[in-house]
C-alpha cells in the first residue's frame, strides 16, 4: 500500500512524515477495497472495525489498542420523511471519531510518537483524544471563537491546545507553518487519507442497518471529511453490486462561507475565493477547503446539489429537533436547516438520511 500524489502521481510509501507531496499535492491511498460481501463484516468487533475487511489498515494489532468503540450509531426516525444518523453518540460526541480513530492507528503502527493538527475543535478533540488512548503527544491549533467547551475536551485528554487569533484558515496556516518548519506529523482530517478510510464507515454501517441505502442523504461540506469518506464508501458499494445506483447527495454550506456551492453554481473545477464571515456553523466555516478539486469533481460526475444552510434558521432548526429529544450542536442543526431549505427549493424530500455529526452539549457558549 502507497500513496499517490493527487497532482503529479507520485509514489510514496506510507510510512513517510512527509504531509503531502513534494510538489504540494495532496496524498491518496492506492488501495481497492475488495467486493462487498455482508459475510465478511466481523459481526464480534463493536466498533467500525468490524469493516476493517474492506479498510486500507497496516496491520491487525494497533486499531485494537487504539478503538474506544467508535461507530455502530443508531438510526431513529423524525418523521415520515427523515431518518437522523446519531453519529454523536460517540466517544468524543462527534463523527470525527470515526477518521481519527483510523488515523491515529496508522500513526501507531509506523512508530509516529508526537502530531500536531488544525481543527475547529470536533476533530482536535477526536484526535486528542485517540492520541492519548496511544501515547502519543499531541498539540491542537484551534480559531479564536471556538466554543470553550471543545476546548476543554481537548486538554482534558492531556494535549496542548493553542488558540489562534483570526478565522480557521489563519488557524491552518499557522498550524502547516510549524509543520514545515519543525517536521512534525501532520495528524490532520484533510490531508492524511486514511482520515478518510475512517469516515467511510459510515455508509458502510447504514448499508448493515438498513440493508438499503436512503434516497437522499444530506452531508455538510466545510473541508469535506465527511463527504469524501461517503463518497468513498458509496463508490465501493457500487462497484461491488451492493447498490445499484447513487443516491442524491445533498451538501451544504453556510450562507457566510460557501466557495464550493459557488463554484458549483458556476461551473467551476476549483473552490472560488472567499472571504468567511462568522457562522453559527462553525464546524464548515471553510474558506479554503484543501480537497477542493475533489470534492467537486465529486458533485460533477454525481450529480450533487449544493444548498445553503440559512443562517437565520439555524437556531430554530436545532429548537425543533431539541423539541424531540435530539439535542445537536450548531453545525448541526444546520443540517436540518438546510435540508428544509431544500425541500422548499425542491419539494418533498421523502427517504432522507441526515447526520447528525455532533452533541449539542459542545456548543453552547
Amino acid at each position: 500500500m502507497e500513496y499517490i500524489c493527487s497532482e503529479c502521481g507520485k509514489r510514496e510509501a506510507v510510512t513517510t512524515r512527509k504531509a503531502h507531496c513534494d510538489c504540494g499535492g495532496l496524498w491518496k491511498l492506492d488501495f481497492q477495497a475488495p467486493c462487498f460481501e455482508e459475510s465478511r463484516i466481523d459481526q464480534s468487533e463493536w466498533s467500525l472495525f468490524r469493516y476493517r475487511a474492506f479498510m486500507a489498515l497496516d496491520d491487525d494489532a494497533a486499531w485494537r489498542e487504539i478503538s474506544l468503540g467508535e461507530g455502530m450509531t443508531p438510526i431513529v426516525r423524525l418523521d415520515q420523511n427523515v431518518l437522523l444518523k446519531m453519529d454523536y453518540f460517540m466517544p468524543t460526541l462527534s463523527f470525527k471519531d470515526r477518521g481519527a480513530a483510523v488515523l491515529i492507528a496508522h500513526c501507531k503502527a509506523i512508530g509516529v510518537d508526537r502530531v500536531v493538527q488544525d481543527s475547529s475543535g470536533n476533530a482536535g478533540n477526536a484526535v486528542a483524544a485517540y492520541c492519548a488512548k496511544a501515547g502519543i503527544s499531541c498539540e491542537i491549533f484551534v480559531p479564536e471563537g471556538t466554543s470553550p467547551k471543545k476546548i476543554d475536551m481537548i486538554r482534558a485528554h492531556g494535549a496542548v491546545c493553542t488558540v489562534v487569533p483570526g478565522n480557521r484558515d489563519h488557524c491552518a496556516d499557522v498550524c502547516r507553518e510549524k509543520v514545515e518548519k519543525q517536521g512534525v506529523y501532520y495528524a490532520n482530517h484533510v490531508y492524511n487519507p486514511f482520515f478518510y478510510e475512517g469516515t467511510k464507515t459510515y455508509i458502510y454501517e447504514v448499508f448493515e442497518q438498513l440493508h438499503r441505502i436512503p434516497e437522499n442523504l444530506v452531508i455538510p461540506v466545510g473541508n469535506g471529511t465527511l463527504f469524501l469518506g461517503v463518497m468513498h464508501g458509496l463508490e465501493e458499494l457500487l462497484a461491488s453490486g451492493a447498490i445499484d445506483h447513487m443516491p442524491q447527495i445533498i451538501a451544504l454550506q453556510t450562507e457566510t462561507c460557501d466557495p464550493l456551492l459557488r463554484a458549483a453554481e458556476q461551473g467551476l473545477a476549483e473552490p472560488v475565493d472567499v472571504s468567511p464571515k462568522p457562522s453559527l456553523a462553525e464546524g464548515i466555516a471553510i474558506g479554503k477547503p484543501m480537497r477542493g478539486k475533489e470534492i467537486l469533481a465529486y458533485a460533477r460526475r454525481y450529480g450533487v446539489r449544493f444548498i445553503h444552510a440559512p443562517e437565520d434558521r439555524i437556531l430554530a432548526a436545532r429548537a425543533a429537533l431539541a423539541a424531540k429529544g435530539i439535542y445537536c450542536e450548531h453545525t448541526t442543526a444546520a443540517n436540518y436547516a438546510a435540508y428544509l431549505a431544500y425541500v422548499e427549493q425542491y419539494g418533498p424530500t421523502p427517504d432522507c438520511l441526515i447526520t447528525m455529526c455532533g452533541a449539542g452539549l459542545k456548543s453552547d457558549h
